[in-house]
């Protein structure tokens, strides 16, 4: 297994990078491959400025990224599947709230030793900086939104750009045909007006309702009730969206901690709108229902 992992004070990113191989484990020249290319992704996201904006170190958004690489399809050739996972922090506490969590097995790229990664805004040249690239405007956004309502549009405008850029590429994960649950969908559907309710929520969720979790709890488990309430609006309309089961993938764990010791009344209520929402969970709503 080759897994080196590493973490840099970047410019609004302070991303973990980590590349393994299980499948390509036996040779050593793979192996120094790996390195190289996780230093290569390290440096790409860590070392570029996405954004107008001045972060301090304490405001760096946290995330990580794991590529693993599922086989080597020539000698410069790879098909692997990416990682995206990202957090904020909750004021007033140590506590760090998951915002992303997706796994994209629908990465294929070139990569030789020595080579860099170049990301061209206004077109399609190299598929694994555009990929990186639109995570990280995602990532960005989804931060944003968590702060102030809608206040990610900016950087989803610019992962839509991407997506748009990469229509005609030969790489697959890019176009709507292919399904409906890869990058396309990812962003197309999160800036629609039919899921404004999902980015009302997402503010909400942290702004109004975690970030007073430690000071108001009470009037805080209002809110985050209330927020995940909007989703119904979407549910009705597009049953099991991805970008609904997206969010429930990022934050079924924190939900299910925080009503776990609720009244029986608010458990009550939020347990009839998740299992409608997201049925998937359903075994671990009914252990927090029962204060398990």
């Amino acid at each position: 297994m080759i897994a080196i992992s590493s973490s840099l004070n970047g410019q609004e990113l302070n991303c973990q990078v980590q590349v393994i191989a299980p499948t390509l484990q036996s040779s050593p020249a793979n192996s120094e491959i790996m390195q190289e290319l996780q230093a290569t992704v390290f440096e790409f996201i860590n070392g570029t400025k996405w954004t107008n904006e001045v972060f301090q170190d304490e405001e760096r958004i946290e995330c990580s990224i794991l590529i693993n690489i599922n086989s080597k399809t020539g000698s410069d050739q790879f098909r692997a599947s990416i990682q995206v996972s990202s957090s904020r922090p909750v004021y007033g506490s140590s506590f760090k709230s998951r915002l992303l969590n997706y796994n994209d097995n629908s990465l294929t790229f070139q990569y030789q030793r020595g080579g860099s990664l170049v990301f061209t805004p206004d077109r399609h040249q190299n598929n694994l900086a555009d990929v990186l690239a639109f995570y990280v405007y995602m990532v960005i956004g989804y931060d944003y939104d968590s702060f102030s309502l809608k206040g990610g549009t900016p950087y989803f405008d610019k992962a839509q750009q991407i997506v748009s850029n990469c229509q005609n590429a030969p790489e697959s994960g890019w176009k709507p045909q292919e399904g409906t649950k890869n990058r396309y969908w990812l962003v197309v559907n999160h800036v629609q007006n039919l899921f404004d309710p999902l980015r009302v929520c997402f503010y909400e969720y942290h702004r109004q309702g975690f970030d007073l979790l430690y000071s108001k709890r009470d009037e805080a488990i209002k809110k985050v009730t209330n927020a995940i309430q909007l989703l119904e609006t979407i549910h009705k309309t597009r049953p099991n969206s991805f970008n609904v089961q997206m969010f429930f993938t990022a934050k079924a764990d924190e939900i299910t901690a925080l009503y776990k010791g609720a009244p029986a009344d608010v458990k009550n209520k939020i347990f009839n709108t998740l299992v409608k929402l997201d049925p998937g969970n359903i075994s671990r709503y009914n252990k927090m229902k029962q204060g398990k």
